[in-house]
């Protein structure tokens, strides 16, 4: 029989949680009313990450611990995260929309005949009834979808669509879980290594230059690429700019690329259309450059300048030190 208790996969970078799963627990504990959210942790011995998930405020972290997970595959992460949903049934499971997530969570939903939604940016319930919203039609509209006859009802999120919330005096109990390790006998792992990549830079960084087809000359792009290395930032593009080769799908910012969460964003000949302005919520201060003082993105943000991208830049490179 199902439960009706909320997972929320928590993802181990190496020795890192990831960002993404901590703000799934605190979207879980928005929506779950008085549905128990449970983090589900695969750790080795040697690490204790638990203490900083408590933070959070899940009413359980259930505790898959074995060395191997140090260097599991995904199908023997998948392996153990079935045996514990077997056991537990739990109503719905929650995956970070990130490279790892989108590789277990389909592993996961195939071993267990259900439904998976991936990508989503936002999550809602209607009674037991788990409302995923994600963009279709060229990300022209949003849709709901919910998987009414299977459980648990699975769901990738996309990173920065939520923001992480501590809760004080969290009282979490820790569940050790009953599983048995499953050695993959057609892969091995030999050895890891992290990998810097554009998508993880970008969802993380704390000053953005955001380039729209209003910004694409090459002396504009080279003069963003001088401002984001002074503030120690990245470079980001709209939709348009990714059919430019030195960019790439990595670098959008949007409803269909990242969504981005940094203390400075400096958009720069970006006219603000719906599928661009989504991904940009959750900027703690907004600047925006347009010739067209009528632009949407002014609606957006918190100073606006309407003047050339070019010139707003000489500008303030030169004040930049």
């Amino acid at each position: 029989m199902t439960n009706e208790s909320i997972w929320v996969y928590i993802q181990l970078n190496q020795d890192k949680i990831e960002p993404t799963s901590l703000q799934l627990l605190t979207k879980a504990k928005q929506i779950a009313e008085d549905k128990p959210v449970w983090a589900i942790l695969l750790e080795p011995t040697t690490l204790t990450a638990e203490a900083t998930i408590q933070q959070y405020g899940p009413d359980n972290i259930l505790r898959l611990r074995d060395d191997r997970f140090a260097a599991a595959t995904d199908e023997e992460l998948a392996d153990a995260l079935e045996q514990v949903v077997t056991q537990y049934n739990p109503n719905s499971f929650l995956f970070p929309a990130t490279t790892a997530g989108r590789s277990l969570a389909p592993r996961l939903q195939a071993k267990l005949q259900t439904g998976l939604t991936a990508d989503c940016l936002d999550l809602a319930f209607d009674g037991d009834t788990l409302v995923q919203v994600k963009p279709t039609y060229g990300d022209n509209i949003m849709c709901d979808i919910i998987c009414p006859d299977r459980r648990p009802q699975m769901a990738t999120v996309r990173p920065n669509i939520f923001k992480a919330v501590r809760v004080p005096n969290s009282q979490t109990e820790v569940v050790s879980a009953t599983f048995t390790f499953h050695p993959e006998t057609t892969m091995t792992i030999l050895n890891t290594t992290r990998l810097i990549s554009q998508t993880a830079s970008l969802s993380d960084a704390q000053t953005v230059i955001a380039l729209g087809r209003g910004a694409n000359q090459p002396k504009t792009i080279e003069l963003a690429r001088q401002l984001a290395a002074k503030m120690g930032g990245v470079v980001g593009v709209t939709r348009p700019l990714t059919d430019d080769p030195q960019f790439t799908h990595d670098q959008q910012i949007g409803q269909s690329g990242q969504t981005v969460a940094p203390d400075l964003l400096i958009n720069l000949g970006i006219s603000g259309a719906v599928q661009y302005t989504v991904g940009i919520q959750n900027a703690n201060r907004i600047v925006s450059v347009n010739t067209d003082a009528t632009a949407p993105i002014f609606a957006d943000s918190d100073y606006g300048y309407v003047g050339d991208a070019t010139e707003f830049l000489e500008g303030l490179l030169a004040q930049v030190k």
